[in-house]
């Protein structure tokens, strides 16, 4: 299977459906009443976190996601039948944003589910307008059209650990022995051309989740090689396990370009919790062993630790893990205690959805707020009574009061909304 982790999307909410205009005896209109029934709510868009799903390949080909139109309401006041809702099953980890950057869900647990694209809902048949003034009304509301939004999905895995490290520093060996995973493992750089997880099991009570990152190498953060499409599968991690080759010529100079590549990236990378493994020991004395750890410890911080290990003969691996645990366990922690503290409430003055404000624009009165602008939308401005219900509307909310303080004149024209189209004259 191809591994896809970002795609951009274009997502169509359900229209609903529109009211129904009838009469019961459509002679006799008077007597027979109106019967016209509501239109059905159209379908809304909502994705769903599956650890099922592991990639977005399904949507390198399909584009374009809607969901299904209301049904227009019938006579004898029968209500449409509301369109079906889409679910659309993503990776766990799967982030969902607009194209512009901002993120309108973040989908870290299996179940999790997010409404992305609202259904329209659906007009008011004529039916519902009747009043002790209104006997007989000769109008019927269309159906909302749905929310569409173009969208980007981007997968970041979650794990405990991140393994990263220069290619062929044995991050998919380490893997391989410490887990269930079976990357593919060979003696050439980048062996990993996608990210792998394998859990490993500590005791019998606890395990630890880790992501084999695809080797970095210098000028990552900019595009080169292969690592930076996957960099941001690091942000996930609690631990980072940095994997050096012992073998390697220039041991400082190696922990240094994954560790600028880090920070390049995003600075808090550079800052995460690591613990710095010095892999492929076996066969090598213990002075060498000494003397390549005493030149990181020049380069790396005081805290860090630093531990030799062997993924063939399997010399430090427990010892590593513990101490992983140990990290992942205090993140953990501090995690849980800026999740209290944020729990507490912050009070904010909210926008209320019938505000609305007038500009003059192009020899145009423009109305734009969204209480308003669902009316307009409902409204068929083909029928007198209609246009009568909107202006009883407007009149309600103060917006004939506002536009006559504004010097509106007989023919001047009003539109509501941001679409030209939607207008009438005053």
């Amino acid at each position: 299977m191809i591994f896809v982790d970002n795609v951009e999307i274009n997502i169509i909410a359900g229209k609903g459906g529109n009211g129904k205009l009838s009469f019961r005896h459509e002679i006799y209109i008077a007597k027979g009443g109106p019967d016209g029934g509501d239109g059905g709510n159209g379908g809304s868009i909502i994705f769903r976190a599956s650890r099922n799903q592991n990639t977005l390949t399904a949507f390198r080909y399909q584009k374009e996601l809607k969901a299904e139109d209301g049904h227009p309401g019938g006579t004898n006041k029968k209500h449409g039948k509301s369109g079906q809702n889409l679910i659309v099953d993503v990776p766990v980890g799967t982030v969902i944003s607009e194209v512009n950057g901002k993120i309108l869900a973040d989908l870290v647990e299996d179940e999790q589910q997010a409404i992305l694209a609202k259904g329209g809902n659906g007009g008011y048949g004529n039916a519902h307008f009747i009043s002790s003034r209104r006997q007989a009304p000769n109008f019927a509301e269309k159906g909302e059209p749905g929310e569409e939004k173009d969208l980007r999905l981007e997968i970041k895995m979650i794990a405990d650990v991140g393994l990263v490290g220069l290619p062929n520093a044995g991050k998919s060996t380490f893997l391989a022995r410490v887990s269930n995973a079976t990357p593919e493992i060979a003696n050439y750089p980048f062996t990993t051309l996608t990210p792998n997880l394998g859990v490993a099991d500590i005791d019998k009570k606890s395990s630890l989740l880790i992501a084999d990152i695809p080797g970095l190498i210098e000028g990552a953060s900019e595009g080169k090689g292969l690592g930076h499409d996957f960099l941001r599968h690091i942000e996930r991690t609690k631990v980072i396990l940095h994997l050096i080759d012992a073998y390697n010529d220039d041991i400082p100079g190696s922990y240094l370009t994954v560790k600028n590549e880090l920070k390049a990236y995003n600075s808090k990378l550079a800052k995460r919790k690591e613990i710095i493994a010095l892999t492929k020991i076996e066969g090598l004395d213990i002075e060498i062993i000494n003397d390549e750890i005493n030149q990181l410890k020049r380069v790396v911080s005081k805290s860090a630790k630093i531990v030799p290990i062997s993924s063939s003969s399997g010399e430090g691996i427990k010892d590593v893990l513990y101490q992983l645990q140990a990290l992942v366990l205090q993140k953990e922690k501090i995690a849980k205690k800026k999740e209290d503290k944020d729990e507490l409430p912050i009070l904010k003055i909210k926008e209320t959805k019938d505000q609305w404000k007038i500009t003059k624009k192009a020899g145009r009165f423009v109305i734009l707020g969204e209480s308003i602008e669902k009316f307009a939308l409902k409204t068929n401005y083909e029928s007198d009574e209609g246009l009568t219900r909107l202006r009883d509307i407007m009149r309600r909310k103060g917006i004939m009061h506002e536009l006559r303080r504004k010097k509106i004149e007989s023919g001047d024209i009003i539109q509501i909304g941001p679409n030209p189209d939607s207008y009438f004259t005053y």
